[in-house]
């Protein structure tokens, strides 16, 4: 039973040009043959109708008018013109103004209509054939009238000549076909030659070589290649950030659970009611600070696969702050403390994952709760061709040198009572993943951070 994982293999590039030319050939082979043969029997039409038009205008030519009565001298040079058709039977007549036969067959039929020109079909015993009657016309004395001239013949040089035009068509078609069908597979070739190349580029790459391909290719199969190349980014970027991960959780967690170890076996062996107290408030503590780590380095997973993973989407970043403040108020908030929310009455849109930018709002305002000056507000406004999702506190906020590395991770300063870490480095984040960037300032007024977006256009 087939596997439905397994890719399909459909019919090869090669032989689907391969079937087309062939269609290509054998529908135009049927449209040339029809039209060879109409074209062959018109052409063989015209040519021998110009035969018979010049056997008869010979006769023609050849009458004269002896004693009151038209005489016919036959001329050589008719049969002669007659003769090119070497197959054909030919028929003649000659008759006066009153309808007599002078010579010649008397069965060769006569055009229905009289004209000085007729050209007609008709039959040569069980034959078909064809025959021209011209007229000549005399105004003497003894004989006043008309004189027509009929000659024929069968159609077999004709319909010769038709299948000879035809043959030569399709021969000419056929060696074209064959030309084409050679240029055709030396294109195919030569377009899917960068394909074999980036196939053999990736199948000898080592497993962990995540770098761009840089094989020369065609315009059509460069967008493949480039494609590919934005799938080995993505794929880099999660790998990197899976070892990240590891690389964090194994260096930060081994040392708060370590710590916690030794506290607990020491409250369990003190005898002083007051140091195991205080021992056990120190790992409860420790055990808060440990969770939260654990919590924001969890985060940070989550806001980095969804970078990649999670398709954008028209947001409302009014929803965004909403959203932040419900989560946050009863997680975040100290007791007593207040958070001001600042929302703009129209919509500020953007495009993003909902998820990821409440991750990146809740560490900023965590931590303009936990190492900010109270009043602290969070709020929206518009800045330009920008959306700002703004978390205010009335501190100073950290000095030059710690601003310069608020996007890194386990950063720490000791005056600025912890403003870097994981926290930063989420929003950071989330801000690449949007197009957009982390804004700080501090005046008079206080610190202030935002999330800094691409405003788009309100549906």
């Amino acid at each position: 039973m087939t596997d439905a994982a397994t890719p399909r293999t459909t019919l090869s590039l090669k032989s689907r040009v391969a079937v087309a030319v062939a269609a290509v050939v054998l529908v135009g082979g049927v449209i040339v043959l029809v039209a060879a043969l109409a074209y062959g029997r018109h052409a063989a039409r015209e040519a021998y109708d110009r035969l018979l038009v010049g056997a008869a205008s010979d006769i023609a030519e050849s009458i004269t008018i002896r004693d009151g009565q038209p005489v016919v001298d036959m001329p050589v040079s008719a049969f002669e013109l007659l003769s090119l058709a070497r197959k054909d039977r030919i028929d003649y007549r000659v008759v006066d103004r009153d309808g007599r036969t002078l010579t010649g067959s008397a069965e060769a039929p006569r055009p229905e209509t009289r004209r000085d020109l007729a050209l007609y079909g008709g039959t040569f015993g069980t034959e078909p054939a064809r025959y021209a009657a011209v007229v000549r016309r005399f105004a003497e004395r003894g004989y006043s009238g008309p004189v027509e001239v009929i000659v024929g013949h069968t159609l077999r040089a004709r319909q010769d000549l038709a299948r000879d035009i035809a043959q030569n068509a399709l021969a000419v078609l056929g060696l074209a076909g064959a030309v084409i069908a050679l240029f055709a597979s030396l294109a195919v070739a030569s377009a899917l030659r960068p394909l074999t190349n980036i196939g053999d580029a990736l199948a000898h790459r080592d497993p962990t070589d995540l770098t761009p391909l840089r094989e020369p290719a065609p315009r059509e199969i460069a967008a493949l290649r480039d494609a590919l190349n934005g799938f080995m980014r993505r794929l880099e970027r999660q790998l990197t950030a899976n070892r990240t991960l590891i690389s964090d959780a194994a260096h930060q967690l081994r040392t708060p659970v370590a710590a916690i170890r030794v506290q607990l076996q020491a409250a369990a062996e003190e005898p002083d009611p007051e140091r195991k107290a205080a021992l056990i408030a120190r790992v409860q503590n420790r055990a808060g600070a440990f969770g939260h780590l654990l919590e924001q380095l969890l985060s940070q997973g989550m806001v980095i696969h969804r970078g990649d993973a999670v398709a954008k989407e028209p947001l409302d970043l009014r929803d965004v702050a909403l959203e932040i403040y419900e989560q946050s108020e009863t997680a975040l908030f100290p007791e007593g403390a207040e958070v001001r929310l600042d929302l703009p009455p129209k919509e500020v849109a953007v495009s993003g994952d909902m998820l990821s930018l409440t991750e990146a709002g809740k560490n900023l305002l965590g931590n303009a709760l936990r190492h900010g000056t109270a009043p602290v507000a969070l709020g929206v406004r518009r800045v330009g061709g920008e959306a700002w999702l703004w978390v205010r506190d009335a501190g100073s906020g950290p000095g030059p040198d710690i601003l310069d590395r608020m996007g890194e991770r386990f950063t720490r300063d000791n005056a600025s009572a912890g403003i870097g870490g994981l926290g930063l480095a989420i929003a950071s984040s989330v801000a690449a993943n949007h197009d957009g960037r982390l804004d700080r300032h501090s005046d008079g007024d206080g610190f202030e951070i935002a999330l800094s977006l691409p405003l788009e256009e309100a549906a």
